[in-house]
């Protein structure tokens, strides 16, 4: 093992240790009460248990009567707005049908909603995007809490649902719980195609036809987005972290494989519930080891920024306290070894025909910079996870992929890496602590030091460059009122494509933002995630306009070139809008989150750390 990875991984048991145990120690009395009782609906009286298999059909209403068959809730997320969560539409019956010639039966224990960051993007929607994630967590508390079931199927693939799918289903870590996956649209339009276009349209060189033509041709299909942001970067760590089965993350959906991999996950949740000789709660298998090799995957792959807040709260969860620290100092040391969009030209498809995660994992692996022993829904050790799914005869085998990468433009060895160390670094100096995604940014561009450009809203960016004030002059455009109690702390993404125009004509330009710039950041050079945020007191809200920011990336320093004594003196600029000012499109009802919102450190959720409450 890397023995820098392993010290770091010590550092987060050995913080964690007090929250850590009072969570095992409820999730192994719960699981040991499993044991003995046999199928969790059998301790239910009569009337509680009439309710709970009253719709179920006459094929399944025997079982669930009985008390021999281990139950099985799915949690789903299907909607058919969304690509992504689309093909789930038939996941149930598949799932049921599967489960039940396991020896089980299934029920359909809820629904969490999903929204879609790409369509609520620059929208008042995205200022609920963040909060869902903890929304989410809670109705999947609501779907499990009937008490009726032994393991859990959860269908969930963008940006907030399966960080708080997850979430929920760790506050019953007795149960074991798989992630089912929907997988990848097929390619479309190139995204350098994509990008370009978008860029034209902030030029004013094309028109509205001309840029809807090419998203639809980019966003065209049922499955998830094809570039490497949330979403992907979602399914890439629950496969290392070992709660997806082998090889079932990149594969597209309504294929053969597909339907093939879904019901495989199905049989699975019953092998692993308390009643079989498999037993893996979710609690126990998402460990410190779990946590770190979701790290190191985040950073080889240069993953989306959302997850230095998502992995805190996943962490948190399971009684684990992850630090922005442990993110820098792993950094560090993991490479670099993908190229996709935007950090690349390629898509999840192609990185997947080069070898996906079974090649990346298996050379982390012998390079001794992830976990090798932990436990997964696959059994014992991530071994498991070399080995891809293919259909040999219309069953269902899996085989170890012993080659390299089959696209050294794609994704590369450990030994030959696009870049020595993580695509996400850690910045702090006199403004507070932020996220900086790099492996996207070229390298002249990793420091600026230019005059400040203040907005409290992302809107008064967009018309300062369309009435071209923004031309012919290098700035850090600082947005801010944008963190997690400020307004939810939505994604900042709609503010590239024109910065990205203005760096193209040669001006230097950054980004330093409370709020988020989310997985699908491109070149522009950002400091995201300030905290602490404008709304609690920090710094950035005694910025002015013209004051001189530095940002080095490299070095992971941002700093107001601002003396001391002259910030001290100032008052707080601007501010966060009123609960009676943000209202519209249903904000007003989480106006609790914005009082109860964590720092982005912390996970930027109104959740604590797992067991801390009994300290």
């Amino acid at each position: 093992m890397n023995p820098v990875i392993q010290e770091i991984t010590d550092r987060i048991a050995e913080r964690s240790r007090a929250s850590r145990t009072v969570y095992l120690e409820r999730i192994r009395r719960d699981g040991e009460a499993a044991r003995g009782r046999g199928p969790a609906r059998a301790h239910l009286g009569c009337a509680n248990l009439a309710h709970g298999f009253a719709a179920a059909s006459a094929e399944d209403k025997p079982a669930l009567r009985g008390t021999a068959k281990p139950g099985v809730a799915i949690v789903t997320s299907y909607n058919d707005m969304l690509s992504a969560h689309q093909p789930y539409e038939t996941y149930p019956a598949e799932l049921k049908a599967a489960v039940r010639a396991a020896g089980g039966v299934a029920q359909v224990a809820g629904g969490v909603p999903a929204m879609c960051d790409g369509v609520t993007q620059g929208r008042p929607g995205m200022e609920l995007s963040l909060y869902s994630r903890d929304v989410i967590a809670m109705a999947t508390a609501i779907a499990l809490s009937h008490d009726m079931f032994d393991a859990t199927l959860l269908l969930g693939v963008c940006d907030k649902i399966v960080p708080g799918l997850l979430i929920g289903a760790l506050h019953f870590g007795h149960l074991p719980a798989i992630f089912v996956p929907a997988g990848p649209m097929t390619s479309g339009l190139p995204n350098k195609v994509k990008a370009r276009t978008r860029q034209l349209f902030a030029e004013g060189k094309v028109g509205r036809a001309e840029l809807l033509d090419a998203e639809a041709k980019s966003y065209h299909s049922p499955g998830t987005c094809t570039f490497y942001g949330t979403a992907n970067s979602n399914q890439a760590l629950m496969e290392v972290m070992g709660l997806h089965l082998p090889g079932s993350t990149f594969v597209n959906p309504h294929t053969e494989l597909r339907h093939a991999l879904t019901g495989a996950a199905g049989r699975r949740a019953v092998e692993i519930t308390a009643h079989g000789a498999e037993y893996t709660p979710v609690g126990e298998l998402v460990d410190e080891r779990a946590i770190v090799n979701a790290c190191v995957a985040l950073l080889a792959t240069g993953g989306s920024t959302n997850h230095t807040l998502h992995l805190v709260a996943m962490a948190a969860a399971a009684g684990i306290v992850l630090t922005w620290d442990d993110l820098a100092c792993l950094s560090k040391v993991v490479p670099s070894l993908t190229r996709i969009y935007p950090n690349g030209q390629a898509d999840v498809n192609h990185f997947r025909d080069a070898g996906g995660m079974q090649v990346l994992i298996g050379d982390l692996l012998d390079e001794g910079l992830l976990h090798a022993d932990v436990l997964t829904v696959a059994g014992p050790g991530l071994g498991h996870y070399r080995s891809a799914p293919a259909l040999d005869g219309g069953e269902l085998v899996w085989s170890e992929v012993t080659g390299g990468s089959a696209d050294l433009d794609v994704l590369r060895p450990v030994s030959a890496p696009f870049a020595a160390d993580g695509g996400i670094h850690m910045v702090d100096g006199n403004l507070g602590r932020a996220v900086s995604k790099v492996s996207a940014v070229r390298p002249e561009h990793l420091v600026i030091e230019a005059p400040a450009a203040i907005f409290d809203d992302q809107l008064d960016l967009l018309r300062a460059f369309e009435a071209g004030e923004l031309d012919g002059r290098d700035f850090v455009a600082v947005i801010r009122y944008q963190g997690p109690s400020a307004n939810g702390m939505p994604e900042l993404h709609k503010l590239t494509p024109p910065l990205a125009v203005l760096l193209d004509r040669g001006q230097r330009v950054a980004i330093v933002t409370d709020g988020r710039m989310s997985g699908a950041s491109g070149k522009v050079p950002a400091a995201i995630h300030l905290s602490p945020e404008a709304c609690d007191g920090g710094p950035i809200a005694l910025l002015r306009d013209g004051d001189m920011i530095r940002l080095d990336s490299a070095a992971g320093t941002l700093e107001a070139l601002v003396p001391a004594e002259e910030l001290a003196r100032r008052a707080p600029e601007g501010g966060p809008p009123s609960d009676a000012q943000w209202v519209g499109t249903g904000r007003e009802l989480f106006a609790a989150f914005r009082r109860m919102a964590g720092h982005a450190e912390q996970g930027a959720g109104i959740f604590g750390v797992n067991g801390a409450e009994s300290w």
